[in-house]
């Protein structure tokens, strides 16, 4: 039959329409779309490749994952197949860095969609990712974690790691899906920026315990500062005397009122407050000091 040859490259693929002519469609055999097995899906139309794993975990109208695949810039893929790029994965051991770029500009960037509050039911080990990697430390600009330490959404994920890589643009592109996008960069912009300029993992680390440090030590003197202002503070404990001349009997008078009493009261209960969010904070940095990553 005089049907059309392969050029030199090429493979001959099946377009599922069994009967009809033309039902095949020639494939360069050298083309790599970062993805293991059957890779039917047309590769995304963006200059780095996205990948997710999605367990149907999170609320599907909050979901920044599936708001990216409904754009078509992130391609879903099942949990048997495999992404070859950057895998964001909390059972990896290293942090992402500038060193990764080559891989993800090639095989691109992967997440798995799901809820921080089932964690434990995600298959991570199981999922076939090709370089895992951490984030470093970030602060959350969405509206459900905003301002939290680590509690990033897909898309904020895959933006920092973006940026963290080179790739400042495509990390913005990103972003611009979502309302609160410039947030994002607005918290984090200036920490970004440091990670982006570390070469490896090991600096990227470095980095973080710097931040982390300079953190804790600017909370330590906002209590000293508090401590100082408190001195200088009425004690509610103790009566002061204050001499004032009387036109009656010219005597000073040695009255605390009760109106100020109470008020030194509210006082001091706003600063137990204010030193409870302190201590939160501090347990904040340490659990991240304590439990995050160590590079390899």
């Amino acid at each position: 039959m005089g049907g059309r040859r392969p050029k030199k490259g090429q493979t001959r693929v099946s377009t599922g329409r069994q009967g009809l002519r033309g039902s095949h469609v020639w494939q360069n055999s050298n083309e790599d779309d970062g993805v293991g097995g059957s890779s039917e899906i047309p590769e995304p139309p963006e200059r780095v490749p996205l990948y997710m794993w999605d367990f149907g975990q999170c609320d599907s109208k909050r979901c920044t994952g599936r708001k990216l695949a409904r754009a078509r810039m992130i391609r879903e893929l099942r949990t048997s197949q495999r992404c070859r790029g950057v895998v964001l994965t909390p059972v990896a051991s290293i942090a992402v860095s500038r060193a990764d770029r080559d891989v993800v500009e090639r095989y691109g960037i992967g997440v798995v969609d799901c809820s921080w509050a089932q964690l434990d039911n995600v298959p991570f080990a199981k999922l076939k990712c090709g370089e895992k990697r951490l984030l470093p430390f970030l602060l959350a600009a969405n509206p459900v974690n905003y301002g939290k330490p680590l509690k990033l959404t897909c898309a904020e994920a895959i933006a920092a790691t973006l940026a963290i890589t080179g790739f400042q643009d495509e990390a913005e592109k990103v972003m611009s899906k979502f309302s609160w996008g410039d947030s994002f960069f607005a918290l984090n912009g200036e920490l970004l920026q440091e990670y982006a300029e570390c070469e490896n993992s090991t600096a990227v680390v470095e980095v973080q315990r710097v931040y982390l440090e300079d953190a804790e030590n600017e909370r330590k003197r906002g209590e000293e500062q508090e401590s100082d202002d408190d001195l200088l503070k009425r004690n509610p404990n103790h009566v002061y005397e204050e001499h004032s001349e009387s036109p009656e009997s010219g005597e000073g008078t040695d009255e605390l009122e009760t109106g100020d009493e109470a008020e030194l009261s509210e006082d001091a209960e706003s600063r137990g407050e204010d030193d409870r969010g302190g201590g939160e904070l501090a347990s904040n940095i340490q659990e991240v000091k304590s439990a995050y990553f160590s590079p390899e």
